[in-house]
């Protein structure tokens, strides 16, 4: 999916949620469990409720990697649902991978040929040959972690260089460099609040991706505020807020309206901004 289709289904949607698909069987509603496939019926049962109301899913890798083969076929039966259902959705890799260059090639061809999803995130500590076999698909996105929202991202994306710039700011010049506004896309954690300033000032057209609202703690409106450009240029992520808002056999319902109070939000947000009409 390329970058005007992505602004086409948030304009038409009214909406730039991603929800994360962080499937935990010990979190999923107990009747669940005496499927077949338990994690991918919450999931069916969840993007049915949800679809409406957002414009991409993020399954974070983690949660099915844990069951080994059994958590990969989840997924892949989770991404040919979405492909065949709600073909509008874009589909997040959270997998994090970055390694020596040929091994980010083998990461590239599961993910991008195999799964055929639309976007990875990837880890950019070894630097530009870990990323690079990324890029070679047209289409495709590399999401880049930027700004990350957890405790311990102080502990080295805010560290000074001898310019006086914080590690997140060279990462992010640096990135910017070897993508393209059309390829390349950012994490930014919601609970950086102001900080998102500083984001837009070295990277004002890039797409983020923006972890962190609702559960964790992020506002909304903090982050449109701050990082919403002239096409929107964000998606926001929200995960246990919607999908573990009830562990009963209401749990599609009650997500479908989390969701729905999301989206009705950020279709307020993106008319004053003048995005949508």
């Amino acid at each position: 999916m390329d970058r005007k289709q992505l602004v086409e289904n948030i304009k038409r949607k009214k909406s730039f949620l991603c929800v994360g698909l962080d499937t935990d069987t010990k979190k999923i509603p107990e009747h669940l469990l005496q499927c077949e496939d338990p994690i991918f019926e919450f999931n069916k049962a969840i993007i049915d409720a949800t679809a409406d109301y957002c414009v991409a899913y993020k399954p974070n890798l983690a949660f099915y990697e844990c069951f080994g083969i059994a958590g990969w076929v989840a997924l892949e039966k989770t991404i040919k649902y979405l492909k065949e259902n709600y073909p509008d959705q874009f589909i997040i890799a959270d997998a994090k991978r970055g390694d020596i260059g040929n091994t980010s090639k083998m990461y590239a061809r599961s993910f991008f040929e195999h799964l055929d999803v639309d976007a990875i995130t990837v880890a950019p500590y070894m630097g530009e040959d870990s990323i690079s076999p990324f890029y070679g698909y047209d289409g495709k996105w590399v999401i880049v972690l930027g700004l990350t929202s957890n405790k311990g991202s102080h502990d080295f994306q805010l560290i000074k260089g001898e310019d006086g710039k914080p590690l997140f700011e060279t990462v992010m010049n640096k990135v910017s460099s070897w993508g393209t506004t059309d390829n390349t896309m950012f994490v930014v954690g919601a609970t950086q609040g102001e900080m998102f300033a500083d984001v837009r000032r070295i990277i004002p057209q890039s797409f983020l991706l923006v972890p962190g609202v609702g559960a964790q703690g992020g506002s909304l409106q903090e982050v449109a505020k701050y990082g919403l450009t002239e096409d929107c240029g964000l998606l926001v992520n929200s995960s246990r807020g919607i999908i573990y808002a009830s562990n009963g056999e209401d749990f599609a319902a009650v997500a479908g309206q989390k969701a729905k109070e999301l989206q009705e939000e950020m279709s307020e947000i993106l008319k004053n901004h003048n995005i949508i009409k």
